[in-house]
Formats: C-alpha cells, sequence, structure tokens
C-alpha cells in the first residue's frame, strides 16, 4: 500500500460535530492518541475564529492547572485539547454553565481516555456532556467515499447486495490494508518507518499514558498483555488463561485490561442474547482497535500475513475479523440511533462474529470468513439466530475474500465481498 496524505481529507466525525455543537452545551470528542481528534478540533476552532487552549503543551497546562476558572471564560466556543490533564476544567464549565445558564455550543474538548477514566469526570457535567468517539480511519475516509451499508442492509438488503456485484481486490490486497491500519500517522509511512511508529506508539503509551492514568506496579505485564491482547483479538476473553500466562493474579490483569480498554487500545466486544437461548455464552470478545497496530504486535508483516504458512493462516483469520468489525463499527458510530453490538455463540458451537440490534428491535449479523468461496455450511450460525430471532432478523452476511456479492437460495442470507464495505450505494 502507498502512502497516503491524510491531512486534507474530512472526518465522519466533522459532519457530527457540527451538528451536535447545536443542541450539546459541552461535547468532548474521544478516541486513541495520535487518531485525528486534534486536528478535527483544530479545523472546527479554525472555522469558528477560535484558539485551542492545547493541554499537550506543559506551559499551557501548567498555567491552565493555576487557574481553570479563567482559561474557560472566554468566548464560546470553548476549544481544550487533551482535556484528561487538567480535569479540574471540567468543574470550571460547569460553575460557568451554572452562572450562565446551560445552552449549546460552549465548549468542544478532546480527550485520549475515557471519560470515566479520571475520576474528577465522572461527576463532573452530568447531563450536559455528550461523547463522540473517534476511531481510526476508516477504509471509506481513506478513499474519500461515505460508506452507508449498515443502513442500505437495514433498508433493502438485496439491493444493498446488488448494488456492487464484484471486487477485483485479493488475499495480498487485504493483508496489505490489515497491516496499515487505520491510524494517520502510520498510513503516511511504508515499511520500516511504518513500523517505527507502531513500536514507538506502544511504548509511548504504556511509558507516558498509562502511567500518568493509573499507578501501574509492574509495566512490563502491561506491555506483555498488550501484546498477548493482539494475539488474541478476535477470540473470546479468557482472563485466567491471561493470568496464568503472565504468572500474575486475575484481578491484577482485569485492571490492566481495563486500563488497555480506557487508552482505546483494546475492547471487548460483548456477549449478546443470552435471553435469547440458554446455551448461548456470557463471556466477551476481545478485539484490537486497530488490525495494523495488531499486527505490528504479533511482528506480522503484509507479505508473511498474505501467504499460506500454516503457522500465519489462523492469525490471517482472526486479524481479518478484527478489521471487519471495526469497520462496521466504525459505520455503526456514525449512525444517529444507538445500536446494540455483540457477538453471539453458544456451547453447540454455533457462532456468529457481530451482531447489530437496533432501537426497533430489528437486528443485522454478521460472520466474517477468511476464504474466497462460501460454503452452506459457514450459515450455520446465522441461519440459527434467524430461526430464534423470527421476523426481527433482518439479514445475515457472510463476508469473505470472494470475487462476487450474491444472495444464495437460503432465506434472508447473503454473501459479500469484504470489500463491499467501504463502496457505498448511489
Amino acid at each position: 500500500m502507498d502512502s497516503v496524505n491524510l491531512d486534507i481529507l474530512p472526518r465522519r466525525a466533522e459532519a457530527q460535530l457540527k451538528e451536535l455543537i447545536r443542541d450539546e452545551a459541552v461535547i468532548a470528542i474521544h478516541g486513541p492518541r495520535s487518531v485525528g481528534k486534534s486536528t478535527v478540533l483544530r479545523r472546527f476552532a479554525a472555522e469558528h475564529g477560535v484558539e485551542v487552549i492545547d493541554l499537550d503543551d506543559l506551559v499551557v497546562r501548567d498555567a491552565v492547572a493555576a487557574n481553570p476558572t479563567a482559561s474557560v471564560s472566554g468566548e464560546a466556543p470553548l476549544c481544550i485539547d487533551e482535556y484528561q490533564y487538567v480535569p479540574q476544567v471540567l468543574d470550571a464549565l460547569k460553575a460557568r454553565l451554572n452562572r450562565e445558564g446551560t445552552r449549546p455550543g460552549l465548549a468542544v474538548l478532546t480527550g485520549s481516555t475515557r471519560q470515566d477514566a479520571v475520576p474528577r469526570t465522572a461527576q463532573a457535567l452530568t447531563g450536559r456532556l455528550h461523547s463522540l468517539v473517534i476511531l481510526p480511519f476508516s477504509q471509506g475516509e481513506i478513499n474519500g467515499v461515505h460508506e452507508n451499508l449498515v443502513p442500505a442492509l437495514l433498508e433493502d438488503p438485496e439491493a444493498a447486495v446488488m448494488a456492487h456485484p464484484t471486487s477485483v481486490l485479493t488475499r495480498s490486497d487485504y493483508a496489505e490494508l490489515i497491516t496499515a491500519g487505520g491510524f494517520p500517522l502510520a498510513l503516511q509511512r511504508t515499511g520500516s518507518a511504518r513500523n517505527r511508529w507502531f513500536d514507538n506508539y506502544v511504548r509511548t503509551t504504556i511509558d507516558r499514558d498509562a502511567m500518568e492514568l493509573a499507578r501501574i506496579g509492574q509495566r512490563q505485564a502491561l506491555a506483555e498483555l498488550l501484546s498477548l491482547a493482539a494475539g488474541r483479538s478476535a477470540q473470546v476473553l479468557n482472563v485466567t488463561s491471561l493470568a496464568n500466562r503472565l504468572q500474575v493474579d486475575r484481578r491484577t490483569v482485569e485492571s490492566y485490561l481495563r486500563l488497555l480498554e480506557d487508552l482505546f487500545l483494546v475492547f471487548r466486544l460483548p456477549a449478546w442474547g443470552k435471553t435469547l437461548n440458554a446455551r448461548a455464552t456470557g463471556s466477551p470478545k476481545v478485539h484490537m482497535v486497530d488490525a495494523g497496530l495488531a499486527a505490528r504486535l504479533l511482528r506480522i508483516g503484509p507479505e508473511k500475513l498474505a501467504g499460506l504458512d500454516p503457522a500465519v493462516l489462523t492469525e490471517f483469520g482472526h486479524l481479518l475479523e478484527t478489521f471487519v468489525v471495526g469497520e462496521l463499527l466504525k459505520q455503526v458510530s456514525w449512525l444517529d440511533e444507538s445500536v446494540t453490538v455483540g457477538h453471539w455463540r453458544t456451547s453447540d458451537g454455533d457462532e456468529v462474529d457481530l451482531v447489530l440490534e437496533f432501537e426497533d428491535g430489528r437486528v443485522l449479523a454478521f460472520e466474517v470468513k477468511a476464504g474466497e468461496r462460501i460454503s452452506g455450511s459457514d450459515f450455520r450460525g446465522l441461519s440459527k439466530l434467524r430461526d430464534a430471532l423470527g421476523s426481527r432478523f433482518v439479514a445475515g452476511v457472510v463476508l469473505g475474500l470472494g470475487s462476487r456479492s450474491y444472495s444464495p437460495a437460503a432465506e434472508r442470507m447473503h454473501v459479500m465481498s469484504i470489500e463491499r464495505l467501504w463502496r457505498p450505494m448511489g
């Protein structure tokens, strides 16, 4: 994959921000470090003719910490970058809203940790702060297209399938996309330069961000846990197994996993449908937030990933699933409605990689396969879920490496090439 310049490409979150600022008093843009939050904030500030208060700058940070009330007394919208370094600004914003009355558009903040990761933020601005999450670039954002597969499937699955019935991407192409990931600064590099960036990113996140957010007793264990999470991405989370591998207690692994989640490095995809089927398991899957970062932690480059070495085939399948689930969850994050997401797995061995449940109860379900040919057995989990849900089940989609998208004879079942994820309708 050639290096790309993403500096001028808009993010879908920018349009969301413009809509939210009309209704919300304070908007906090959360997401991984180096994902592009500051770029979005600076573009927004420039459009409104205001300056950005950059708390990543130690001088600015000290000044704001010394007098947070004065720092948030300026003209709205206030734009504050990396607010978690001085969480007192939230109390100052709350006091200003109490004095002046709640009104839309007071402030836009960015933070590289989840809002509830910093204790002070759990109490401040309750009901007055809206969180907007920015994830690594989607393939559509990289290619300058407006993905809309999820709403298209919900509206008319057959039309969504046949809008782009063919694909030209090969296994090697997908290996390139997976290992590149979606971090802007990684995408702007290739080869060893990209590898160095990923390595430095991990080092900085562990040595700086994790240490600032929490008191870590075993830094090396945290770094090893991140690598283990990469190796088990798209698999059911087994905390006991991780604790045994690291030779630490289960409680430590749980707290370190939460820390990695707070830093937007990993996420747990919860089990879905426990009330639907007594045999459904309740364990979440663990996924890396970025497939490129996962591949680098595993020391797997695109050429090795694209090969047919039996030792790598399993990793290809797991990384491909993480890549696809990530693309779909990015599309879900842009929707106006809240969507319940999860994976479905039963003790009988039936499973569905991603389930999307919408507010009206309708469900879309996806299975990811690392092959070009899709067989009837690949629909087993989807078919079981369809039968259990009845009319609530809108469509089941098997996403694979094949060149054709089509609808087989099975009711409400479809096959799509993975490339279809970022090829828009109309």
